[in-house]
């Protein structure tokens, strides 16, 4: 198990707050606004921060024509899938189960680096796993009786978490001689393309002008959501080892409950607390350090 530096801290501090209070955001911007709309816009708006970032940084915008097909195989499962199918799941959701059900990822992204790629995980990294899914299901306590009137939120949620996972082990794996703010610019350019083309098809019907929720939405995931912390996760799955970088943000569905709880006023129960002790023994399996032989 890795021993986090200062930086590479300080930035999943940031992350998983920014990220795990984007829930009830999330789900108050799109109550009276179309759901992809809502999600492209967010993007549009996000990626020229990206792009000043890259400038900033004075980073080449170029990339070799022989690495685009590596470049669209990864900007499928990580961002197009991802935030189609999660912004989709959200209204048939409350935003703590919807955050729940997002992050069964680093749960499938262990099974899938264990089967197709060959990961060895320490024994306290498979204590994180069965802790981080035991949170889960106690967490979905509640939902179990809905669940079946609601397959459709659930099974889009799952799904889109599933395509994480496997873009995530896909990151780390894949080679490009290209900077990681470049590859994030292009990877949320086609996720633009791809979001603005089904809102158009789907949702131009729908089309209001959007309230004070989905406006503040829209700016928090532009800036904040997007511009910031897509960048940030990017960096995290490619320095840390698949299972860190995924369990290691196992707080933020805990941050999504609880202010959803305090935002829009879910109600919570006591299998949301247990819940909480089991993600604090998934992230202390990954961050504690490992013992010097």
């Amino acid at each position: 198990m890795p021993t986090l530096t200062r930086r590479q801290l300080v930035l999943l501090v940031l992350l998983t707050v920014i990220w795990g209070l984007n829930w009830p955001v999330m789900k108050q911007g799109i109550a009276h606004f179309p759901p992809l709309t809502f999600r492209a816009i967010s993007l549009v708006m996000g990626l020229p921060v990206i792009g000043l970032a890259v400038w900033l940084q004075k980073a080449s915008f170029r990339i070799p024509r022989e690495y685009w097909g590596a470049l669209i195989k990864l900007a499928i499962p990580n961002v197009v899938l991802w935030h189609c199918l999660m912004i989709l799941a959200i209204p048939n959701l409350s935003s703590g189960r919807a955050a729940i059900l997002a992050y069964t990822m680093p749960i499938f992204s262990a099974v899938v680096g264990s089967l197709f790629f060959k990961d060895k995980l320490a024994g306290r990294g498979w204590l994180g796993v069965a802790a981080a899914a035991l949170g889960v299901l106690l967490l979905l306590w509640h939902e179990m009786g809905s669940l079946g009137s609601r397959p459709f939120g659930v099974g889009l949620m799952l799904i889109s978490a599933l395509s994480w996972a496997v873009g995530t082990q896909l990151l780390r794996r894949t080679h490009m001689p290209v900077p990681l703010l470049t590859l994030a610019f292009w990877m949320i350019a086609i996720a633009c393309c791809v979001l603005v083309t089904v809102a158009v098809i789907f949702e131009h019907d729908q089309w209001v002008t959007p309230d004070g929720p989905a406006t503040f939405g829209i700016l928090y995931n532009a800036f904040l959501a997007l511009g910031f912390a897509q960048v940030t996760w990017f960096f995290l799955a490619r320095t840390l080892p698949p299972v860190a970088s995924t369990l290691s943000v196992m707080l933020i569905p805990v941050i999504g409950v609880f202010s959803g709880s305090v935002w829009l006023g879910e109600v919570l129960h006591w299998q949301d607390w247990t819940a909480v002790a089991l993600m604090m023994v998934a992230i202390a399996s990954v961050l504690w350090p490992a013992r010097k032989s």
